[in-house]
């Protein structure tokens, strides 16, 4: 407890009733030895004291700084989404065969989901094959004739305009082969595009492929969600970013559960209908690869508490205009301005006595370098 002079701007303690405990370590360094002035009640017996005589004495309440902040928990809404929700295509045009999967069901990375009547695919890729098998036939043959060809120029039986026109024959067919064979892997492409495989890992959320309905390239058969990659998005005010970034304990609480979360990413553009910007988070106890302690879809909050030191609202005082709080600085009360504070609202407390600190030092090294020039 303490007795103060309220009356004064800078009122000077008078009486202690017993040793303060220091602050906070985490506020010891910036904030030195800043008290907090808590409840101020008259003194019970004011006309035995020797300060009877100052109508104003009061017997005031003091804390430690790291005693009477607090740490404002936030929260906003969040949702469970899929880092890849796929709609998968027909790639060839064709009648469906069979679909394998239905909606709900979890399917492995390459499994098959639907098959595209493949007899028309596999007649192409004949027809290809038989056209490089040709074009090897004739490629060997050119070859053959080439070499007879050289031989007989040694011995002056062929010219040489002969022998140039034999091997551009070979360089064509080489061509013609090397063609045939690029059409050939089209055709087996094409043929393999006729069978739909999963992409990923996941779940389906929706079948839209239907036995022997006839499909065209882009057609959607399957929207399939990854579940091995599921995120945590959030819409935040630009103004709670920093925060959010610095934040230690963030989780996402759906359920009566809370699932801790690590930050991946915020978004560096702001929307412009709600003015704020997307973050994206991963649960930290789910393994690479492994389905989301919670389902792709849920909906819960995010919550994490504020870094920013806080008074509580019943703290602080108005003067006049002004909006702060009486800390004691040695033993004189300073009534500190809290700028952007508002009656009935926490405000934030560590830059407005750093900033204070940090201007008085200032100001003095400013007073000693003058003394010095003078000097």
């Amino acid at each position: 407890m303490r007795l103060i002079d309220l009356q004064q701007p800078i009122a000077r303690l008078v009486r202690r009733a017993g040793p303060t405990r220091p602050p906070a370590a985490a506020f010891s360094a910036a904030l030195g030895a800043l008290l907090i002035l808590l409840a101020a009640t008259p003194p019970a017996q004011a006309q035995n004291t020797p300060m009877a005589t100052k109508a104003t004495a009061l017997i005031i309440e003091s804390a430690p700084l790291g005693e009477v902040i607090i740490h404002p928990q936030r929260e906003l809404a969040a949702s469970v989404m899929a880092r890849n929700e796929s709609k998968l295509s027909a790639e060839v045009s064709g009648v469906v065969l069979r679909w394998t999967a239905e909606a709900g069901s979890t399917v492995s990375k390459g499994q098959v989901l639907v098959d595209i009547d493949p007899v028309d695919f596999r007649l192409a890729v004949a027809q290809a094959q038989a056209a490089v098998d040709a074009s090897l036939a004739r490629f060997r043959q050119a070859e053959q004739q080439h070499q007879r060809s050289q031989a007989l120029v040694a011995q002056g039986f062929f010219s040489q305009e002969a022998q140039v026109e034999r091997a551009t024959e070979v360089a064509l067919k080489r061509s013609e082969l090397a063609s045939n064979r690029a059409q050939l892997a089209i055709a087996q492409r094409q043929l393999a595009k006729a069978t739909l495989r999963a992409p990923f890992a996941g779940s389906v959320v929706e079948r839209l492929a239907q036995a022997g309905e006839a499909v065209t390239p882009g057609s959607v058969l399957y929207v399939l969600a990854e579940t091995g990659a599921a995120e945590v998005s959030a819409s935040i005010a630009p103004a709670d970013v920093a925060g959010l970034r610095r934040a230690t304990d963030l989780v996402f609480a759906t359920r009566g559960q809370n699932y801790p979360l690590r930050l991946l990413r915020v978004g560096s553009t702001v929307s412009a209908p709600a003015r704020t910007q997307e973050v994206r988070l991963a649960f930290v106890a789910a393994d690479a690869g492994q389905p989301p302690p919670v389902p792709v879809g849920s909906d819960g909050r995010l919550l994490w508490s504020d870094p920013q030191p806080y008074l509580p609202a019943p703290l602080l005082v108005r003067r006049g205009d002004a909006i702060g709080v009486f800390v004691e600085q040695g033993r004189v009360a300073r009534f500190v301005v809290l700028p952007g504070a508002q009656e009935g609202r926490a405000a934030a407390v560590v830059a407005a006595f750093v900033g204070k600190r940090q201007a008085s030092k200032h100001r003095e090294g400013k007073k000693r370098d003058k003394e010095k020039a003078e000097g």
